[in-house]
């Protein structure tokens, strides 16, 4: 059994906590890249660009692929994955409210 296979991670053991660690650093990473280019793609959506429909649907696919991957590790990957995106969210929306602020 190699560290991080997936199905395979014992209740409690070392490899199942560093899976949530993981999953909350990769799914804080996709979250932030996934809600940062919203800005971008809203912003060519109002300019009539409708090549930003497809830059939608890869976000939304990309996103949905490193869920599905993180899936396949336990419901604590995913569950921590979900809640870095979630953390990733709330950040970009503070930041965002910040800068409008100036």
């Amino acid at each position: 059994m190699t560290l991080f296979s997936p199905h395979h991670l014992e209740w409690l053991s070392p490899a199942w906590f560093a899976s949530i660690v993981i999953g909350l650093a990769v799914g804080f990473a996709a979250g932030a890249l996934h809600f940062r280019s919203l800005k971008s793609v809203a912003r060519r959506l109002a300019n009539g660009d409708l090549s930003a429909i497809a830059l939608q649907l890869g976000r939304l696919a990309l996103l949905g692929a490193i869920l599905f991957t993180m899936a396949l590790f336990g419901a604590q990957a995913l569950l921590a994955g979900a809640a870095g995106v979630f953390l990733a969210r709330r950040r970009v929306l503070a930041q965002s409210k910040a800068e409008a602020e100036t």
